[in-house]
């Protein structure tokens, strides 16, 4: 079975023989997490045509400056972000000898306490986690620069936040993540990540039925547009390289977030099937999916429209959910 494409010949970084050696080491790390990843066309074939001439590109850029390489992975949901995370992680790790660690956005949301003082202060929507506006963006740009080692500390030891979406708030930071030493590489992945505002003229006009009918004045799309020009503009400042994971179309999003909600389902039936409690696992039906995904969907149709021709790396997804094409709009 032929993969849809391969990494582009002129941005290869590293032999044939460089490369088989690479993927011999990935895919022996592999063994243990293949069944996890879900990865379910050849992942050898896959290993060499693209994710690992991906890993030596990012090593090759890291090459061309000091200090840890910051990637960005940006798509929207369902789009397969943690997947590649994954991915990349081992593939650096255990094909390039690089220390990786990653931070998802979704794990910077502010605490419950503070989205519902913000929904009194600002806007009812904000309420509900996702957009720009309910993260603690001073918390992931401080968490960066101290793995960064900005702080003067050889030895640093800085602690990741875990938010928890079965309660919809923070959990307690003795339950935060612990990342210990110095990194090659910091990964930062989420649906909005390296998103930029739009024009006062875009934000005009109404994308959907939520924003009709819950933000007819636009004061709630208004501040989540001023949180991208502000703190979210020095958040993303801080990526060396941005990936982008393009979905083809919104309606995609909507499929594969469904796609993900049944996943869910059936592990409450499993748990059911076992006796387990399953209060924690609540599934959407398809109409508050729609109003759910609704939150996202102007931000994600202008990431859509834009960052394709700005992002260092573009993985174009087709419908089958692989990826159908590769752009590269920073070369070595």
């Amino acid at each position: 079975m032929s993969s849809l494409c391969s990494w582009p010949s002129d941005q290869l970084c590293l032999t044939a023989e460089a490369r088989e050696q690479a993927v011999r080491r990935v895919e022996k790390a592999f063994a243990l997490t293949l069944e996890s990843l879900k990865v379910d066309i050849g992942l050898v074939e896959l290993l060499e045509s693209i994710y690992v001439p991906l890993g030596a590109w990012l090593v090759a850029r890291k090459n061309q400056q000091q200090g840890p390489l910051v990637v960005g992975i940006n798509g929207a949901q369902g789009a397969g972000k943690s997947t590649l995370f994954n991915l990349l992680e081992v593939i650096l790790e255990e094909g390039f000898d690089l220390k990786v660690v990653g931070l998802s956005i979704d794990d910077l949301y502010k605490t419950r306490e503070d989205r519902e003082a913000l929904a009194h202060a600002v806007h009812p929507l904000l309420k509900t986690r996702g957009v720009p506006g309910t993260h603690d963006v001073e918390l992931g740009i401080e968490l960066i620069r101290g793995l960064k080692g900005e702080f003067g500390d050889d030895g640093r030891n800085v602690k990741i936040p875990v938010f928890d979406k079965s309660i919809d708030d923070r959990c307690p930071t003795a339950l935060w993540q612990e990342w210990q030493g110095e990194a090659d590489v910091i990964v930062l992945e989420g649906w909005c990540v390296g998103a930029s505002a739009q024009s006062q003229s875009q934000l005009a006009e109404s994308v959907n039925d939520l924003e009709r009918s819950e933000d007819p004045l636009g004061f709630w799309r208004g501040y989540v547009n001023q949180q991208l020009e502000s703190s979210y503009k020095e958040l993303f400042g801080m990526i060396d390289v941005l990936i982008m994971l393009k979905v083809p179309s919104m309606e995609s999003v909507f499929e594969w977030r469904s796609q993900q909600e049944k996943k869910l389902a059936e592990r409450v039936r499993y748990f059911y099937d076992t006796q387990q409690p399953t209060q924690h696992l609540r599934i959407m039906n398809e109409r508050e999916i729609r109003r759910f995904i609704q939150h996202y969907e102007r931000l994600t149709r202008n990431m859509l429209e834009e960052m394709p021709g700005r992002a260092d790396v573009c993985l174009e997804l087709n419908q089958n959910h692989k990826i159908g094409n590769i752009r590269i709009n920073k070369p070595l």
